[in-house]
C-alpha cells in the first residue's frame, strides 16, 4: 500500500527538492564554469549558465511551495494550493525558451558548420553533468509521484534539459571530428523534445486552473458511493472539479423521486458528500433535483 504523507510531511519534502536542486546546481556551475575557462570552451561556459539558470526553476518551486502551505482566509476561501499550478506553468515556460535557445544554437552551428571541440578535462566535468542533473532529474520526479506538487515534475524537466544538453556537448567532441553537422542536429532534436515537456507542463498546470471534468474512474467512484450511501440509482451528473492544492472541491447534481421531503433530501445529500470526504478527500456539494 502505498505511503500517505501529510501536508507538512509533503511540504518539507518539496523544500528538501528545492535547496538541493540550488546547492547542487551552484556547485556543478562552478565547476562547468571553471573547466570552460581553463580549456576556453565557450559551448562549456554557455552549458553552465543553463546549468544556473536551473536555479531559478527551484527558488520558484520553494516560493509556490511556502504560499500554498497558507491556510486559507478571507480573501482566498479556499486555500492558496493553486500556487503550485501557478508555478509549473512559469517552469513551464521557462522550459519553452530554454527549447527556443537550443534550436536558435542548433541552427546557428549549422549554418556556420560549427563542431565543439574541447580538453579531456572538460569532458570529464561534462559527463559528471550530466549523471548529476538525471539524478535531480530523477529525485525531482520522485518527490512529484510522492506529493502530487505539479511544479516538483516541471522542475526535474528542467533539470533533465540540462542533462541532454551535456549530452549533446559529449556527442559532439566523440563524434563532431567526423560529422560537423552532428552537435546542430541533435540539438535540434533536443530542442523538439523540451518543447514537448513544456507543453505538457504548462497543459497540466493549466487544466485545473481553467476547470476540469473528472476522469472516467473517479467518476465511477463517485456514482458507486452515491449508489451505496442512498440505496438507490441516484443518476449522479453535471459533475465539476475544482483543485486548489490537495484541496479539491466538487459539485453534482442527483436524481431523487418526485415525492422524496426536503428533510429525507437534505439527509441523502449529506450522506453521499460525506462518503466522498471519507473516501476520496473531495469536499463535495451535492444539488437535489426531482425525477
Amino acid at each position: 500500500m502505498a505511503e500517505v504523507l501529510t501536508g507538512k510531511e509533503k511540504q518539507k519534502l518539496a523544500y528538501t527538492q528545492g535547496w538541493i536542486s540550488i546547492l547542487v546546481n551552484g556547485l556543478l556551475f562552478t565547476f562547468k564554469y571553471w573547466a570552460g575557462f581553463v580549456t576556453g570552451s565557450l559551448a562549456l561556459m554557455a552549458d553552465a549558465w543553463h546549468t544556473l539558470s536551473d536555479s531559478l526553476s527551484s527558488i520558484i518551486v520553494l516560493i509556490s511551495t511556502k504560499i500554498s502551505s497558507k491556510p486559507p482566509d478571507d480573501e482566498h476561501p479556499f486555500g492558496h494550493g493553486r500556487a503550485e499550478l501557478i508555478a509549473a506553468v512559469i517552469i513551464g515556460v521557462i522550459l519553452g525558451l530554454i527549447g527556443f535557445e537550443f534550436a536558435k544554437d542548433s541552427i546557428a552551428r549549422l549554418i556556420n558548420h560549427e563542431s565543439v571541440v574541447f580538453g579531456a578535462f572538460a569532458t570529464w566535468v561534462t559527463a559528471i553533468s550530466v549523471v548529476v542533473k538525471e539524478g535531480l532529474a530523477q529525485f525531482s520526479f520522485w518527490t512529484y509521484r510522492k506529493t502530487g506538487n505539479t511544479s516538483l515534475k516541471a522542475d526535474g524537466w528542467h533539470h533533465r534539459s540540462d542533462a541532454i544538453s551535456s549530452v549533446i556537448l559529449l556527442v559532439g567532441i566523440f563524434a563532431g571530428k567526423y560529422y560537423w553537422w552532428i552537435d546542430g542536429v541533435l540539438g535540434l532534436v533536443v530542442s523538439l523534445l523540451i518543447f514537448y515537456a513544456a507543453y505538457e507542463t504548462i497543459r497540466e498546470g493549466t487544466d485545473p486552473l481553467l476547470g476540469e471534468i473528472p476522469d472516467k474512474a473517479l467518476l465511477e467512484d463517485l456514482k458507486q458511493i452515491a449508489l451505496e450511501s442512498s440505496g438507490m440509482e441516484t443518476h449522479l451528473h453535471h459533475v465539476h472539479l475544482h483543485r486548489y492544492g490537495e484541496h479539491v472541491e466538487l459539485t453534482a447534481h442527483i436524481l431523487l423521486p418526485k415525492g422524496t421531503t426536503l428533510e429525507k433530501a437534505h439527509a441523502i445529500a449529506d450522506d453521499i458528500e460525506n462518503e466522498i470526504m471519507n473516501k476520496l478527500n473531495i469536499d463535495a456539494t451535492i444539488h437535489m433535483e426531482p425525477i
